[in-house]
């Protein structure tokens, strides 16, 4: 029950953004097991003077680039991460063409008790 959140820059056709917005969901589904319809998915777009970037870590970014938080149940491992990053690299290379420089992806790891998906209650305790 991954929730995710995408930043980029402000500009690209819709189309650009449902490729993302499927590629990651693909992704999901693919390394962490994530059920038909738990798509739980939003973007951000910044002006290019709100949205700030550098080479660190001896990558050439460009434009395109994409940060993508995903927040996780604790439960999941590193492994699994590790798929993860290279299934988004996979595809969304392939269907939007982002290049795989331009991908910043974190996980943050939450425990169950800290979810709450509706109605006021703690579903997963």
């Amino acid at each position: 029950m991954p929730i995710s959140h995408i930043y980029m820059r402000a500009g690209k056709p819709e189309s650009y953004r449902q490729a993302i917005l499927d590629g990651l969901y693909q992704a999901l589904k693919d390394t962490l097991n994530v059920p038909d319809d738990d798509q739980f998915i939003t973007i951000t777009e910044h002006d290019p003077t709100n949205f700030r970037y550098g080479d660190a870590f001896d990558m050439k970014r460009s434009d395109d680039l994409l940060y993508i938080r995903i927040t996780v149940f604790d439960n999941r491992t590193a492994d699994q991460k590790k798929a993860l990053y290279h299934r988004m690299a996979e595809i969304l290379t392939d269907n939007p063409g982002v290049r795989p420089e331009d991908l910043f992806i974190t996980t943050t790891d939450a425990p169950k008790e800290n979810w709450s998906v509706g109605m006021g209650l703690a579903q997963f305790i």
